[in-house]
């Protein structure tokens, strides 16, 4: 019977969803839906002091808003310590371990030894072979223990999917402790035992794992395990190409949430982060992203987040998005103090702004001017847009715009009409309105926006500002 090809992702609850951790997730998600495959989730927790329930909630909230669902469950590794205390006893009564006695003072003598002269310290099997006097004793003498796999001679080799062929020395690795003197699993043991069971086939993580696999790959040997085959993912890096970190910026998924990033947007960029779907395609749905996903094609160098990137691909996808998803999806955003003002009010200016957006939040603090009339007129705009015969334009504009039809296409033909009128330039109209309309040089589509703002606010507006625009005199 063939198994069923089955990822997973394994997070520990000790922090946020790094968007590192974000991107293994999307990777494995990747993989498993482009060919049918299961992914998993499981909770690393049994760091008790550190590991806590709102961290886990975090994490799965993060995930469910990438749009990562999995398949079954989530295992929770705490619950399954009897599980993994009872294949390190296992491998002890095989004698593929043993009990160590060494305190932790002994071992950092010998560590500073070691780093002294120059050297990496490799635990030096004191314990190795103990005879069954020896173990009476410590245990007399109430000396606590820790469990330690006994490494065999020779190399581990295996077949990386990122990296080919990976090959490292038994003999730089020492025997490696399975189970505290707590009575508790280390990672290493723990994490065996649980993708065993869960029936994990391929195992996708970052660059930082590659050291824990061939430790792994012995216990998966010893255990008597089917080993799953490894890829590992180059790692993210800053702008300054060291590993990225809270120093770079924002990090968690969370925050990106909260700056008002969009979730396909987040999972297209991370998605591209080390992999490239063979074109030049950038902007890309999830429904495209797993059906061009192939994990060959996996790159081994590590990657820049670049988070200008990332903010031009939040635009691409904010355009993608239906008015009226656009439009629930900004009203999550709005200030508290704009919570009086009517949803219509918003509705009908989104797709005026959806073509300049960013960020979400953006559309509220850059659309003052559509609820308020402008207070202020940007200085450097004053000097380039309200010059001299500028004020005569406008006021001849005026009567015209009272009596017009107020749609974006009359107002547009009105006003190039009466530029070419008065022999001027369609732009030494649209500017100066524009200015005279918002406080800025920067707007949507002019005729678009007096269509939205309305008659009665355009002529108000323009005849305010008249009285700030200075004509030399005759």
């Amino acid at each position: 019977m063939t198994q069923t090809m089955t990822v997973r992702f394994a997070p520990s609850p000790t922090g946020y969803l790094h968007v590192g951790g974000a991107r293994t997730a999307i990777f494995n998600w990747l993989f498993a839906r482009s060919i049918g495959g299961r992914f998993l989730l499981r909770i690393e927790d049994t760091d008790r002091q550190r590991s806590s329930d709102a961290m886990t909630r975090e994490i799965l909230d993060g995930l469910r808003w990438l749009g990562v669902d999995w398949d079954e469950e989530p295992v929770i590794q705490s619950e399954r310590i009897e599980r993994h205390h009872d294949e390190c006893l296992r491998l002890l009564k095989e004698g593929k371990a043993y009990w160590c006695y060494c305190t932790q003072e002994e071992l950092d003598a010998k560590r500073e030894t070691a780093e002294a002269a120059g050297g990496a310290f490799l635990y030096d099997g004191t314990c190795r072979s103990l005879t069954e006097e020896q173990h009476a004793t410590h245990r007399a003498e109430g000396r606590s223990r820790v469990l330690r796999f006994r490494v065999p001679e020779g190399r581990t080799v295996f077949n990386d999917i990122v990296h080919d062929e990976t090959s490292f020395s038994n003999e730089e690795i020492d025997d490696f402790v399975i189970l505290r003197s707590d009575g508790t699993p280390t990672y290493m043991m723990a994490v065996v035992v649980d993708d065993h069971d869960m029936g994990i086939t391929h195992v996708l993580r970052g660059d930082d794992h590659l050291s824990n696999t061939p430790k792994q790959f012995m216990l998966y040997r010893t255990l008597g395990y089917e080993t799953p085959q490894f890829g590992h993912l180059p790692l993210i890096l800053g702008s300054d190409k060291k590993r990225l970190s809270k120093r770079h910026g924002a990090t968690s998924v969370g925050e990106f949430q909260q700056r008002g990033y969009l979730p396909e947007a987040m999972f297209n960029f991370l998605a591209l982060l080390g992999w490239s779907p063979g074109d030049d395609r950038e902007v890309m749905s999830t429904d495209d992203l797993v059906e061009a996903f192939d994990i060959r094609r996996v790159l081994k160098k590590s990657s820049v987040f670049d988070e200008d990137k990332l903010l031009w691909m939040n635009g691409q996808h904010i355009r993608l998005l239906e008015d009226d998803d656009l439009f629930r999806r900004l009203l999550r955003h709005r200030p508290v103090e704009l919570d009086e003002v009517p949803d219509e009010d918003f509705l009908r200016i989104v797709p005026l702004m959806k073509e300049r957006l960013a960020l979400l939040p953006e559309f509220f603090s850059t659309t003052e001017y559509f609820r308020e009339d402008p207070q202020t007129y940007d200085e450097t705009g004053i000097a380039k847009r309200w010059k001299a015969g500028t004020g005569a334009l406008l006021s001849g504009l005026l009567p015209k715009l009272a009596a017009s039809d107020f749609t974006a296409a009359a107002l547009e033909t009105l006003i190039r009409e009466h530029a070419e009128a008065e022999s001027v330039g369609a732009g030494k109209l649209i500017h100066p309105i524009r200015l005279a309309l918002t406080g800025s040089t920067a707007s949507p589509s002019l005729f678009d926006m007096m269509e939205v703002l309305g008659r009665d606010t355009c002529v108000r507006r323009i005849e305010s500002a008249l009285e700030h625009i200075s004509e030399p005199d005759s």
